[in-house]
């Protein structure tokens, strides 16, 4: 397929057509019978997702794509570049290559990287497109990495693992044993090969519930993408027993942010009632739920025990968004109709009863403009609305 796809016609008809209505596309004839109408299909489609999230892949020339759902499923560069920057040595293996973005990142600061997918297929796109990106220090294996890692028979500094949930997984709750590879139950045979293992997983997966899989965890990294989780990373470093390190970090095309602390570390928040400022953390930060940390570090106040909302006097260069408050009022049916009834208000709930779209349709709020509002819960228990400006 890869051979068919290379020429320069159809190249062209790729690169022309990749932003085209699909839907009506399909309709029409193939222009190359003899390459499957879907498969070039899926062409375009793949080049439309890559153009922002793989702008160096959408870029080069004689890139081949695989099936939609690893483009969906692979990290960003973004991601992948922060990524790489945690770990560093001489040789690295990924045990789940997947189309290869993390380990195109990895050889930059590995001098040897093997990259392991069971799919021949995707094996071999992945092989060509690293040439096609002049990437020298990148071996392709394919077949079962289990076997791989056997039959290489070799030490890493470093293994790589994107274990991904098996089909046949039923119910919500995500564990690592439901995944394939299974690595809680593979961790011994591991660290036959490597002291050091980098874990990526999706961000549905609980902390608590990882740590309760995994052994000897070092530091966890909670990755987030315009204020969306990606994925945690978990380092785990054998015949480890310290305390774990956990990261929050924030990226975005202008910014990097990084929230550090001791996971599961007492350190008793201050509370207060709202003052001149308010603060609402990042996501990475409340995925990590060190939410009395933030308190203590940036010594700030918190409004409630489960409000994770803070305030100051003075403003504070924040990990999250930062507000100025204007007034605080009672969630009281006499306030509501004086202040904010029938307003346009941008408008967020944290640790109340009713949700945005109740209070929207309740109190005939517009969505957007440039006041926004916090219904949320005090120190005292009393349930108020917070009317800010952003900064």
């Amino acid at each position: 397929m890869i051979a068919a796809l290379l020429q320069p016609d159809v190249q062209d008809f790729i690169n022309q057509n990749y932003l085209a209505d699909l839907k009506k596309l399909a309709l029409r004839r193939n222009p190359f019978p003899e390459i499957s109408w879907p498969d070039l299909l899926n062409q375009l489609q793949a080049k439309s997702k890559a153009k922002d999230k793989l702008p160096t892949w959408f870029s080069a020339k004689n890139i081949i794509y695989p099936q939609k759902i690893s483009i969906e499923q692979t990290s960003s560069e973004q991601t992948a570049a922060y990524k790489a920057t945690l770990i560093q040595g001489n040789t690295l293996i990924d045990l789940t290559g997947g189309f290869g973005i993390d380990d195109y990142y990895f050889a930059q600061h590995f001098k040897q990287v093997t990259h392991c997918e069971i799919n021949p297929e995707l094996s071999e796109i992945v092989a060509h497109n690293y040439t096609q990106l002049n990437i020298k220090n990148i071996d392709c294996q394919q077949g079962d990495s289990h076997a791989i890692i056997q039959k290489l028979n070799t030490r890493w500094d470093w293994m790589y693992i994107d274990p991904s949930r098996r089909n046949d997984a039923k119910g919500k709750v995500f564990m690592l044993r439901d995944c394939l590879p299974n690595v809680p139950d593979s961790l011994t045979f591991y660290f036959q090969y490597s002291d050091h293992i980098l874990i990526k997983t999706a961000p549905l997966l609980d902390i608590k519930a990882g740590l309760s899989e995994l052994r000897f965890v070092r530091k966890i990294h909670v990755i987030a993408l315009d204020n969306e989780v990606k994925e945690l990373l978990w380092e785990i470093e054998k015949d480890y027993t310290g305390p774990i390190e956990i990261h929050a970090v924030a990226l975005s095309k202008d910014r990097e942010t990084v929230f550090s602390t001791i996971y599961d570390q007492s350190m008793p928040a201050t509370y207060s009632m709202p003052t001149h400022y308010l603060y609402e953390p990042n996501s990475a930060i409340l995925k990590t739920g060190a939410f009395d940390a933030v308190s203590a570090i940036y010594k700030i106040g918190k409004l409630h025990p489960h409000s994770h909302l803070y305030t100051s006097d003075a403003p504070l260069d924040f990990p999250g968004r930062r507000f100025r408050i204007e007034m605080v009022i009672p969630y009281q049916k006499t306030e509501i109709k004086n202040h904010i009834e029938g307003k346009q208000l941008n408008i967020t709930t944290r640790n109340f009863p009713l949700s945005v779209e109740e209070l929207r349709k309740k109190w005939k709020l517009k969505d957007g403009g440039n006041a926004y509002c916090f219904f949320t819960t005090n120190i005292d228990n009393e349930k108020i609305i917070v009317i800010c400006s952003k900064i």
